[in-house]
């Protein structure tokens, strides 16, 4: 039967040092070291522990293909700050030697992990990051992706947008990757249809001042909005939009965050939004049916996203292992089997493109009765370009 352990969340290497124990170590060899780098305080906390929760049940439901592996979890902080990955990425390869190394939320952070981890043995599976760089510019044979670029949850909702008759949009974002690279994508499939931007604004991040730029919005009377938000930011973009009365009148779409864990504190102000996301809590395939069973079992709570995407790491780790039959000894040979692998995911079974990254599918949801309801599948196995990258 294999183990779990887990060491002490420090977040400095040399507090980690310390609380490092043999007693982890399998009767068979080595244990399999996972680093865990995902915020655990602060803003992402939530998110952090999400992923985290999703990894380590995948594992233990898949403890009988581990081959007696056990595994031996090293988790860090990352506090969600870019200038802590290069210090705890480090730690990871070269100090705890890690196997795989899971993480991170924050594209900042994924970016830092990135330049330390690049082409070493350590496999990097990124459990949320959507940059496209991670995947594009800085792909590399060992960093792979269980969630998605930021390109693809936006792109379908260009010809969303054609397909209902949309021609002129104005477009809303803050100002960093996420906000930039998921306008970009909209305006690449909505342009290429004859769509016309009519207004393109981004601001600074993380503003949450969105009375004047929603007053503009009723005057240029748009058919309609495409937004990236998250978060805080997508609870008070939401509420301002409709507070203007501009629910019902000038239809609003987004980037599937904009109601991904905002439903709630959002309430009646999101009904009848559109967003694209590679999955949804409803979705009608049995293994989220069975997934979400299971967490909630286990932690109390029903999964969102995050957690789906963290299980997934876990689930490629554990076929490759199994596949392997528990030797993982030749790292080029790990790389090889999961880049073959077909994930068995609650969001529909997905592969990874050539640059790793998932080729999966993207739902159009729309709000209604306080729940992300699929309407359709907007793009089938879609595959981000992965421009730049070199693989």
């Amino acid at each position: 039967m294999s183990k779990i352990k887990t060491l002490a969340g420090a977040v400095l290497a040399t507090t980690l040092t310390a609380g490092l124990s043999t007693s982890a170590l399998a009767a068979t060899g080595d244990p399999v070291k996972i680093g865990v780098m995902l915020p655990f305080s602060g803003i992402y906390a939530q998110l952090g522990e999400a992923g985290r929760d999703g990894l380590k049940l995948a594992l233990k439901q898949n403890a009988s293909n581990l081959h007696g592996a056990d595994i031996e979890f090293i988790e860090l902080d990352t506090e969600a700050k870019p200038s802590r990955a290069p210090e705890l990425a480090s730690s990871l390869l070269n100090q705890h030697e890690a196997d795989f190394v899971i993480g991170p939320v924050h594209s900042g952070v994924a970016m830092g992990m990135i330049k330390m981890l690049r082409g070493k043995d350590t496999v990097m599976i990124i459990p949320n990051a959507g940059s496209a760089a991670a995947t594009g510019p800085l792909c590399s044979p060992n960093v792979f992706r269980t969630s998605f670029s930021s390109w693809q949850p936006s792109y379908p909702m260009g010809k969303v947008a054609l397909d209902k008759g949309y021609k002129k949009v104005y477009a809303i974002s803050w100002n960093y990757g996420m906000g930039r690279e998921s306008l970009d994508a909209f305006a690449e499939s909505f342009e290429a249809g004859g769509g016309e931007i009519v207004e393109k604004v981004l601001l600074p991040f993380p503003s949450t001042n969105f009375q004047s730029h929603v007053s503009d919005i009723a005057d240029k009377n748009p058919d309609a909005v495409f937004t990236f938000f998250a978060g805080g930011g997508a609870i008070k973009f939401v509420k301002d939009y409709d507070a203007m009365g501009l629910r019902g009148k000038i239809p609003l779409l987004g980037s599937g965050f904009l109601t991904e864990g905002t439903l709630e504190a959002q309430g009646d102000a999101a009904e009848g939004v559109m967003t694209g996301l590679h999955y949804a809590e409803q979705l009608d395939v049995p293994k989220n049916q069975e997934f979400r069973e299971a967490f909630n079992t286990e932690y109390g709570h029903y999964p969102d996203i995050y957690a789906v995407q963290g299980y997934d790491a876990g689930q490629a780790i554990a076929n490759t292992i199994d596949q392997l039959k528990g030797d993982i000894s030749d790292k080029q040979a790990v790389i090889s089997t999961m880049e073959k692998l077909t994930i068995n995911s609650p969001r529909g079974d997905f592969t990874f493109s050539k640059a790793h990254n998932p080729i999966q599918n993207v739902y159009l949801r729309e709000v209604k009765d306080g729940v992300n309801v699929v309407q359709s599948i907007a793009a089938e196995a879609l595959e981000d370009p992965a421009r730049g990258c070199k693989l």
